[in-house]
């Protein structure tokens, strides 16, 4: 038996080849097809910048099929508003001097922010949408006529990048993103099954834990979206992935609401709330059928998803972003971007458009990455190293060659070299695997013909390891908001909101879309300093917002129901009682209401669920004198 296991495993192991698994392998060369075919392309067209066309099938360069399109349709959207952008601000500000920097300031600026309010590839385009107008409306700085042209141009020269990839990625069968989604779903279902299974219990719960969940959980919003482009039953399994992660969010707030209840020994010897221990019992019986009910919403929307078929029931994963935290980072993105124009205004350059366009589009860049800094410390040294690669196939590989298969076997390792860079599964080379292709090709500009001369080479390697360090000079100068900064922003965001749902507002979601929008919050928080967890407090502190929330919305959405019944005035006591957080009053209005639908044979077990643990959240333990024990952190 114990043979037979050694050789399941072994099947199960994914097979590798000089270090890297076949998988790998096989992405490396979708690549490189895909980046010959549109250059092949870009050259019998006879194409403006046919190194659009390969840049943009190094950016699409990611290992499913559906991640891939899903940017690729964002590319081409953000693309268009560039280069619209690029008219307006060329034709209408090209003559009034000092003023257009700062006219380019501020729309970098606007596109961060913009890129601050969104995530996943929606953010990339938002970036993209500045890296445009750097690419178009700056180098064209001093002949805005040719504005258009070259908006038209790049925008071909992208698309055919992309039908490249699209061609290449259909015909080599690139694998599907939803069956790794779906698993990674069922994995997160299972630890919160086993969070709620001990909620049940009675045990113990880890407020380090249900943090962890609901980050790893509110983290797979951005992959959803990208299941839409994958086949056409992908909004079916992209609405079967939304309901998914919201109904484990839900799972997990009942969890952690059935665990914040005191025991049932501890209820029974409070002799100021007589009533508690029946109030209890109705609360836990009744969470415990939502847990299960939840759970069983959770499982049939994975089976949807992995059919490809639409949910039972569909939620909303709506999003949350700070807008004090993008605003910030727009304003320093605009910041920067005009000292770094003033520098180059000032030193009278003769290559200040090449720079400053490059400096923008690391400034863009950063905008999409977790901390800005330390994507523009990976650009400082991943733009060296392209622009020795370029060297090397420039004057040691191609040396004065012209044809294209030359082109193809030269360009070949260095493609598929990044390409298995991208596909590790962590750290820090994947990033400086997609920068050092990205930028090589940038510097190496393919073109027919191939250009040789050594002076612009060497002035445009040095121009472009100049804007990356301007850039990092910039922001070292004018600093991103601290990470504690950003948590204590966030964290009164969350305060504000429960003000606002203390007095009855904010109400606009359903109870269960609510409560994945704050777990997207602690999401974020959790994330801020990159790998560094927050201090527990932090941790405890958010969690106790995302607690209050939930049983705060839950008991709106229940007490609105009744609000038309016989019971409206038992209703407005229990508003009135939670507007005050007075645990006491909170259980008396319970108690009033479940006397009053006795006596009208009207159902409050929801309710008298939502209301008793308020009473315990909103005001720990002041109603059960005595306690002093919980599992509630």
């Amino acid at each position: 038996m114990p043979g037979d296991a050694t050789s399941a495993a072994d099947d199960i192991r994914p097979r590798v080849f000089a270090g890297f698994p076949v998988s790998s392998w096989a992405f490396a060369l979708r690549v490189l097809l895909a980046m010959l075919l549109a250059l092949y392309v870009s050259f019998w067209l006879e194409l403006e910048s046919p190194s659009s066309a390969a840049v943009t099938v190094a950016i699409l360069a990611l290992p499913t099929r559906a991640q891939g399109m899903e940017k690729a349709g964002y590319r081409l959207l953000a693309t268009a508003i560039g280069v619209i952008a690029s008219i307006a601000i060329a034709g209408t500000f090209s003559q009034t001097g000092a003023l257009l920097p700062a006219v380019l300031g501020i729309w970098v600026g606007l596109c961060v922010y913009v890129a601050g309010m969104l995530d996943g590839n929606r953010a990339y385009a938002a970036a993209l949408s500045c890296i445009t107008v750097a690419l178009i409306a700056i180098q064209q700085i001093d002949s805005p006529l040719q504005v258009f042209p070259t908006g038209v141009a790049r925008g071909a020269a992208i698309a055919i990048g992309v039908l490249a990839v699209a061609l290449v990625n259909e015909v080599l069968a690139a694998p599907d993103y939803h069956p790794v989604l779906a698993s990674r779903l069922e994995t997160l279902h299972r630890r919160v099954t086993e969070f709620a299974q001990r909620a049940v219990r009675g045990e113990a719960s880890s407020a380090t834990a249900a943090a962890d969940m609901l980050r790893d959980v509110a983290a797979l919003h951005p992959e959803i979206a990208s299941l839409v482009t994958e086949s056409i039953s992908g909004p079916a399994r992209t609405a079967a992935a939304r309901s998914a992660i919201v109904g484990l969010v839900s799972e997990l707030a009942h969890a952690r609401t059935l665990a914040a209840l005191p025991a049932a020994s501890a209820t029974s010897r409070d002799d100021r709330n007589p009533d508690a221990s029946g109030l209890i019992a109705i609360c836990r019986t009744h969470l415990r059928d939502q847990i299960i009910r939840r759970n069983a919403d959770v499982r049939d929307s994975l089976e949807a998803l992995r059919a490809g078929n639409h949910p039972l029931r569909q939620w909303r994963a709506p999003l949350y972003r700070s807008p004090r935290i993008a605003a910030a980072a727009g304003v320093r993105a605009a910041i920067h971007f005009i000292l770094i124009a003033i520098i180059f205004v000032m030193a009278g350059w003769p290559t200040t458009a090449l720079c400053l366009s490059l400096a923008a589009v690391i400034i863009g860049l950063s905008a999409t990455a977790p901390d800005p800094r330390a994507f523009t410390t990976l650009a400082v040294f991943a733009m060296p190293i392209a622009c020795l690669l370029a060297g090397v196939l420039k004057y040691l590989v191609f040396n004065g060659v012209s044809e294209f298969q030359l082109l193809a076997i030269g360009l070949a390792p260095l493609v598929i070299g990044a390409a298995l860079l991208i596909t590790r599964p962590s750290g820090v080379l994947p990033p400086l695997g997609r920068l050092s292709l990205v930028f090589t090709l940038v510097i190496l500009a393919p073109s027919n013909p191939q250009s040789y001369d050594p002076d612009v080479f060497l002035v445009t390697c040095l121009f472009a390891q100049l804007s990356s360090v301007l850039v990092f000079a910039a922001q070292l100068l004018l600093p991103s908001l601290s990470g504690e900064r950003r948590i204590r922003l966030l964290l009164d965001e969350a305060h504000r909101e429960l003000s606002r749902l203390d007095s009855g507002r904010a109400r606009h979601l359903a109870p269960e879309e609510a409560a994945f929008r704050d777990a997207a919050r602690i999401e974020q928080i959790l994330t801020t300093n990159g790998a560094t967890a927050p201090p527990p407090r932090v941790v405890a502190e958010a969690l106790r917002c995302f607690d209050e929330a939930v049983v705060l919305r839950r008991c709106h959405a229940e007490l609105d129901r009744l609000a038309e019944t016989s019971l409206g005035n038992a209703v407005r006591a229990a508003r009135a009682a939670l507007t005050l957080r007075d645990g006491g009053a909170i259980l008396t209005a319970a108690e009033a209401l479940r006397q009053t639908a006795a006596q009208s044979n009207l159902s409050v077990e929801p309710v008298l669920a939502a209301l008793v643990p308020a009473s315990i959240v909103l005001e720990p333990w002041r109603s059960f004198a005595g306690s002093g024990q919980g599992t509630h952190p």
